[in-house]
């Protein structure tokens, strides 16, 4: 029992004198001090964090790993050669995504300009800031669409309710409701967001503003695709180049009817 004591704790001081300390510093790349940095060695587990001047020191012998974790940081490695050499740790910063910065060229009316910069959508900001889900898209019936009927039908399954729309025209009158429909959702997306003045100022009446929006998806069909995307300020730009095309189209049928 002694002799099995005295073994176990030989090997215990072996242990203990031969750990020492690691000692050493957390830079930056442009040799800045980085702080709070987790050191860890892994031969022993034993976990430190370097301080407010970037230095740590840590238990550990020659050929040890000893790791370095900082958020935003890559993670670092190093193998102790000489304990007693301090280790001086470049940690390297992850670049980080920045949101795409939109720049908003101005008119030089204030009115105007401070109406396009403050449109939020409130509603859908509350929304995605509280966790809730998207209201579900409202459902629609598949057009039939004769390539699919011919192909089905080439290996044996007709489906005779698509062959009848096609033939009686449901499916064509369903496509042009569907497209409709559409143009109407975005004209009201957009009459949610801008106040009817801003379109009757420059010169064009409450009555026309559909039309007119109408006519802008026509001459720029991305306006649709901002829609699409929510971007109410990109949507307002390319309205705003359509305008004045749009009115003066007004006034030359205007002075046309006006001749008759």
């Amino acid at each position: 029992m002694r002799k099995n004591l005295a073994v176990f704790f030989f090997f215990l001081t072996i242990h203990f004198f031969g750990q020492q300390k690691i000692t050493g510093k957390t830079l930056s790349e442009n040799d800045m001090i980085v702080t709070s940095v987790l050191v860890v060695n892994i031969s022993n587990d034993q976990k430190v964090y370097s301080n407010s001047l970037g230095e740590f020191s840590i238990d550990g012998s020659e050929k040890d790993e000893i790791r370095f974790i900082k958020k935003g940081y890559e993670r670092a490695s190093r193998k102790v050669v000489n304990a007693e050499s301090p280790i001086n740790v470049v940690l390297v910063r992850i670049p980080e995504e920045i949101e795409e910065v939109e720049i908003i060229s101005t008119t030089g009316d204030l009115s105007k300009d401070s109406k396009r910069l403050t449109k939020i959508d409130k509603k859908e900001q509350l929304q995605k800031a509280i966790g809730l889900p998207k209201p579900p898209e409202k459902p629609r019936e598949v057009p039939a669409e004769v390539k699919k009927v011919l192909l089905a039908a080439a290996f044996g399954n007709v489906d005779v309710q698509a062959v009848f729309d096609l033939i009686s025209g449901k499916s064509r009158r369903q496509k042009r409701w569907y497209k409709y429909e559409d143009v109407q959702l975005d004209i009201t997306w957009i009459r949610k967001r801008i106040d009817d003045e801003y379109f009757v100022k420059d010169g064009i009446p409450d009555e026309r503003i559909p039309e007119f929006l109408e006519f802008s998806f026509l001459i720029k069909p991305e306006i649709r695709s901002y829609v699409k995307a929510k971007n109410i300020n990109r949507v307002m730009f390319n309205l705003d180049s359509v305008l004045p095309i749009y009115v003066e189209r007004l006034k030359q049928n205007h002075n046309t009817v006006e001749q008759k």
